[in-house]
């Protein structure tokens, strides 16, 4: 059955995006597509190439309320969270929101954070609420985090925790434009600012029914089955020390089911799996010493494993 309803938002917010980010269209549909699915996103790249610009377009075309941390070493936990103050009046403490209350987050150069500040994250984009004293504190829905780190070994910058890795629904890089396209950027940007060509095209509203209805997207079990084993088999490879855990199972399916809602379609196909399956999974994997390039490595490896792997026939 079709759902015209997915077709005509999606592109009303793809098109919205796209004038701002120019020549990434894949990756703007996998921002989308984990926004619908209620994922986080990880964006790892050099400056320079639109990552603040792309999680601003969103949050504008998305009417999303956002707030922005530039991630030093020298930022709280509390700046993240929030913290509670004694009101002088009252004599009672009162707290005091931090950066992360809004809809959409976005973590500037995560990387560059100690650990504990890295941490403070964790209970915002698993439960959707920080505590704070003891207290919790909702955060507003929907609620989406883009973080953003530079390439491994930029100075001043350590890893992320593998814990952390795995909260994100995929990791995805920018690049360089094709220089087609960075002509074109900077013909539009000689008469408006990027980010003043993005129109606001959803209301909050019509964002969290989109989300609900591509949650209600059906996978057919033979389609269940073939993903526990996409996953399952970075779990037995040799050059895997820890494969994904089930989280990425879950990943990949909220994403497939966002994939085929997009499409106009209430049900999921193989095709729908195939494009997002090594954006899902390459950043969860833990590969054996000695293999350098992890991240390319991790690459191979999952195209090898998914052309091992037979899809099931959907009538």
């Amino acid at each position: 059955m079709e759902n015209h309803s997915g077709i005509i938002y999606g592109k009303r917010v793809l098109g919205s995006v796209m004038k701002a980010i120019v020549g990434k269209d894949q990756v703007v549909l996998r921002v989308f597509l984990a926004i619908l699915a209620k994922g986080h996103i990880l964006i790892e790249d050099i400056p320079g190439v639109g990552k603040t610009t792309l999680a601003i377009a969103f949050s504008k075309a998305l009417n999303l309320s956002y707030s922005r941390v530039q991630f030093t070493p020298d930022v709280l936990a509390s700046d993240i969270t929030g913290f509670s103050v004694i009101n002088k009046d009252t004599k009672q403490m009162e707290y005091t929101p931090g950066a992360i209350l809004c809809n959409l987050f976005l973590a500037d150069e995560l990387n560059r954070a100690t650990s504990r500040t890295q941490s403070a994250l964790l209970e915002a984009m698993e439960e959707g609420q920080v505590t704070v004293d003891g207290t919790s504190h909702t955060i507003p829905q929907p609620f989406v985090v883009i973080a953003t780190q530079n390439p491994v070994g930029a100075a001043g910058t350590q890893l992320l925790p593998d814990s952390q890795k795995d909260r994100f629904m995929l990791r995805l890089s920018l690049g360089y434009l094709k220089r087609q396209d960075e002509v074109s950027l900077l013909k539009r940007k000689q008469k408006r600012e990027l980010i003043d060509l993005v129109d606001p095209v959803l209301t909050s509203g019509e964002l969290r029914q989109m989300r609900e209805e591509a949650g209600n997207v059906y996978v057919d079990p033979s389609l269940l089955e073939y993903i526990v084993t996409l996953v399952e088999k970075t779990r037995s490879h040799p050059d895997i020390l820890v494969g994904a855990s089930p989280r990425a199972s879950i990943a990949l399916t909220q994403m497939s089911k966002a994939a085929a809602y997009l499409q106009g379609r209430d049900y999921v196909i193989p095709s729908d799996i195939a494009p997002i399956y090594t954006d899902v999974l390459a950043h969860r994997l833990v590969l054996n010493s000695g293999i350098h390039d992890d991240r390319a490595a991790s690459v191979k490896i999952l195209e090898s494993i998914f052309k091992m792997v037979k899809p099931p026939q959907i009538a």
